[in-house]
């Protein structure tokens, strides 16, 4: 049996590829949607990314490079945290959720903290929504990945699940 630690690590390193699935097949919906609706890619990732590193502010058109590596980096990055879940035996619908939300945080508290976002509620419906759709699609798509990636389940999840079905005890 893998010890938890090297199952952690095991489970990160998985989850830098779901990660990066996650974030192409979000990238692809997001252009996709701009056809449809018009919208202008955001340089939100670029402008938060230069805030965090202390730089000047430069105009939209000359920070591509930080909005790509901001939009990149954090999708993968934080993949490794669904691969970890997805080894210790979080899998599926319900633990793709779990982590969908831990993507709008992670991206709020950096755009919030450093001042160049604004909290959700403050946005225009259509931009939230938007924003819901395409962070959704990440998360369950990098859940999916993980989860094909993962290990057999520990055996702890399928002796919880054996103890915990009423129709398994007399």
């Amino acid at each position: 049996m893998m010890s938890s630690d090297r199952r952690m690590l095991t489970g990160a390193g998985k989850g830098l590829v779901a990660g990066a699935v996650g974030v192409a097949v979000m990238t692809l919906g997001e252009k996709v949607e701009q056809v449809f609706t018009h919208r202008p890619s955001s340089f939100v990732p670029a402008h938060t990314l230069e805030r965090l590193l202390g730089l000047p502010s430069k105009p939209d058109g000359q920070r591509l490079g930080f909005n790509l590596g901001m939009h990149w980096g954090q999708g993968i990055a934080l993949g490794m945290l669904r691969g970890v879940m997805a080894e210790g035996g979080l899998r599926g619908p319900w633990a793709s959720a779990m982590f969908t939300v831990v993507r709008l945080t992670a991206d709020q508290t950096q755009e919030n903290i450093t001042g160049v976002g604004a909290p959700p509620w403050t946005w225009p419906r259509s931009e939230l929504l938007i924003d819901l759709l395409h962070k959704g699609v990440y998360g369950f798509v990098t859940g999916v990945v993980a989860d094909r990636l993962a290990r057999p389940e520990p055996v702890w999840v399928q002796a919880r699940r054996d103890r915990s079905d009423p129709l398994q005890h007399p």
